[in-house]
């Protein structure tokens, strides 16, 4: 992905950092060749050309660019799950990843963790975006998935003799845990997702009572995985599934719903980060009923979504570290909604405007695996910005209106927002 050269001034704007610090007033950020070399207050700033090219923030907020930290890239805001391995062909779902790529860039996420991929599809929609192919997120792959067999993810019958090849690798013990990460290793996946526990979208794989990969064949997946160098993370809901998953030796928690006391002890010892993905059940509990969503289903919900909000309340108390992204990729959680989930862990959740926004950008880069520079507006890291027309400390739903983006930056190149150019640049 190509960086811009020279110099460009970003200016008239508040700026929040990504660290939690309060947002500087009358702030000014300077680019050079593509990285941030100055980020403060204007009254502080170096000397620079007059004539350097320069974007006006319209006295709105510079931030650094979001990052979705459970991206689907290829779920096609499917009504029912068993849809996501028999719709469409691999040809027309590669096509429907680059459309999703392009809208998170648009909705301000500039960088994306892959929570698993059809057909390992992620893995080559990266190499696409990185060559300039495509506009996208910066993208980690994980490609398929991995869930023990008459698990979460093991939906068709044997009758049918179609597998779920295209979804999911299926394990049935330690040695098949550790040919499905090899398969994977092959690929060029950077992160192994697995299924330790149930859903709640699933009442006969449910979030308390079913492990869907037993502790033997997740601890063979974590030690293949890292003796090649692979994180390994999991859909993890049911407090032993979690615990499990911990002693296990994974590097990151997907939803982490149900948390009791030596789980969050767990996960700080660690330091081991979660992303709760928790709009999702409130999308669920909300639109499922028009889509015809059993009630039972929908109980379930809504004991997932107030578990897991207790849960996300009492681990950010503690010091742990949450990402954001929010599993979207459902008729009722579609594509483009992403920073839907910014507001409500605002209004709903109760944390702040500023540690929801860490969460989305320092805590995000952290669990992307480049922390060191990207997450935050920070001299010396890649110049990945949004530019919002607007006070986004006072209302963080602004970002869910793209229309008041003035520009998305990657590298320093604006990639989205009223100041992008037609696509490619």
């Amino acid at each position: 992905m190509k960086t811009a050269s020279g110099v460009t001034v970003i200016r008239n704007g508040q700026i929040i950092d990504g660290t939690g610090a309060a947002p500087i007033a009358d702030g000014v950020v300077f680019i050079e060749d593509g990285r941030l070399s100055y980020v403060g207050p204007a009254a502080a700033a170096p000397a620079i050309a007059a004539d350097a090219p320069a974007i006006d923030a319209r006295g709105g907020t510079i931030l650094p660019g979001l990052v979705e930290a459970h991206f689907h890239p290829t779920y096609f805001n499917v009504a029912a799950l068993e849809d996501l391995d028999i719709k469409y062909p691999v040809e027309y779902v590669t096509l429907l990843a680059s459309c999703n790529a392009r809208l998170a860039l648009e909705c301000g996420y500039t960088s994306a963790r892959s929570g698993g991929s059809l057909f390992n599809i992620d893995v080559w929609l990266k190499k696409a975006i990185e060559d300039d192919l495509i506009p996208g997120p910066r993208l980690v792959a994980s490609g398929r998935e991995i869930c023990g067999v008459g698990g979460l993810m093991d939906w068709n019958p044997d009758f049918r003799k179609i597998g779920m090849e295209g979804l999911v690798l299926l394990v049935n013990g330690p040695d098949e845990a550790r040919a499905a990460v090899r398969k994977l290793v092959k690929d060029g996946v950077e992160w192994v997702k697995t299924y330790p526990t149930g859903d709640a979208a699933s009442p006969d794989v449910n979030d308390h009572h079913t492990l869907c990969m037993t502790f033997e064949e997740m601890h063979a997946v974590v030690q293949t995985a890292h003796n090649h160098g692979l994180k390994v993370t999991g859909h993890c809901r049911a407090t032993e599934g979690i615990k499990n998953a911990l002693r296990a030796g994974y590097d990151a928690l997907e939803h982490g719903t149900f948390l009791d006391d030596e789980a969050i002890e767990m996960i700080l010892e660690r330091d081991v980060p979660v992303v709760p993905a928790l709009y999702f059940e409130k999308a669920s509990v909300e639109n499922g009923p028009t889509l015809g969503m059993p009630q039972a289903v929908i109980d379930g919900h809504i004991e997932t979504l107030e578990g897991g909000a207790e849960s996300c309340r009492r681990l950010l108390a503690a010091g742990g570290r949450i990402g954001m992204g929010g599993d979207y990729g459902f008729a009722w959680n579609p594509h483009g909604d992403y920073a839907k989930e910014l507001t409500f862990f605002v209004n709903d959740v109760g944390f702040s405007v500023l540690d929801t926004l860490k969460c989305a950008t320092k805590t995000g880069a952290e669990i992307f695996g480049r922390g060191d520079e990207l997450g935050t507006l920070e001299a010396g890291k890649l110049a990945d910005v949004l530019i919002v027309d607007g006070d986004v400390a006072a209302d963080i739903s602004l970002l869910e209106d793209r229309s008041k983006f003035i520009a998305v930056l990657q590298g320093g190149v604006v990639k989205a927002g009223a100041m992008a150019p037609r696509w490619p640049v």
